[in-house]
């Protein structure tokens, strides 16, 4: 992997979320890789429940300012980053008063589905591959961990398709048992459309639940990746279906090499 340089995107990571298998990877992957030699850099939300001055971010401002049309409306992006304790990595957090300020992740206070969560996935997948974009770090692979992560496939394939910056961007999206109940908003898919990405996914995001979010990020993955042993079994069985390259879990000391074999020769399609 030496010289690769590796997206992860991901909305939950220790040692700013409690361990699950989702948090605990998207810290052990970027690790891993990087004792490889690969360039990696890890972004996620700023949520309410991240405590700045305990984990000491800071504002980057040159890479703060721009504004991300959402739904005709223009929210200002905030780029916040910090260091893993005792390790070489940092963490790019984007941020928004509107979306990321308050302290519930994917809930109301009353804990009913935010009905805001398919802006704020859509404000963090801009947010994201426009920040790539100004720092002129083209990635090799970009690889999705959770739901609302799964936004970026479809902005990757779609609003960027033309834009030689990521034509050579290979996506990996890793699978979890980590659903959500009820459904994004019913307009998720006229928001996605005045964005032009809308026309492939709109027959998976006509009932935007968990398992049709999940499907319009495969739709444009080129490699999967079970991120649990058990994963819901409508996903297992829509996988069953697709012509791609799947990482089985993974568990125990031969993880590294087989990460790093997995993305050279399936992913990169290095011979």
């Amino acid at each position: 992997m030496q010289g690769k340089r590796i997206l992860y995107v991901t909305t939950e990571m220790v040692p700013y979320f409690p361990e699950n298998p989702m948090s605990s990877q998207a810290l052990s992957l970027p690790k891993m890789m990087q004792s490889n030699g690969a360039d990696v850099r890890i972004f996620m939300p700023r949520f309410g429940v991240i405590n700045e001055r305990r984990h000491q971010l800071h504002e980057v401002i040159r890479l703060s300012g721009m504004n991300m049309i959402i739904n005709d409306i223009d929210q200002p992006l905030i780029i916040k980053v910090a260091s893993v304790p005792n390790e070489r990595l940092q963490v790019y957090f984007i941020d928004n008063e509107e979306y990321f300020k308050r302290k519930e992740l994917y809930t109301t206070k009353d804990g009913e589905f935010a009905p805001d969560n398919d802006e704020r996935a859509i404000f963090f997948a801009k947010g994201i591959l426009e920040t790539v974009k100004k720092l002129n770090w083209k990635p090799d692979v970009v690889h999705v961990m959770g739901w609302m992560a799964g936004v970026v496939p479809l902005y990757l394939r779609k609003y960027y398709h033309d834009d030689p910056f990521f034509e050579d961007t290979k996506i990996v999206v890793s699978l979890y048992d980590n659903g959500f109940e009820g459904e994004m908003n019913p307009d998720f898919v006229n928001k996605l459309a005045f964005d032009r990405v809308a026309d492939e996914v709109k027959k998976y995001l006509e009932k935007p639940d968990h398992l049709g979010v999940i499907q319009a990020s495969i739709e444009y993955a080129d490699a999967l990746v079970k991120g649990e042993e058990k994963i819901p079994t409508a996903i297992e069985d829509y996988i069953k279906n697709k012509n791609l390259p799947l990482l089985d879990y993974q568990l125990g000391n031969t993880t590294n090499e087989v990460y790093s074999q997995f993305y050279r020769e399936e992913v990169i399609n290095e011979n």
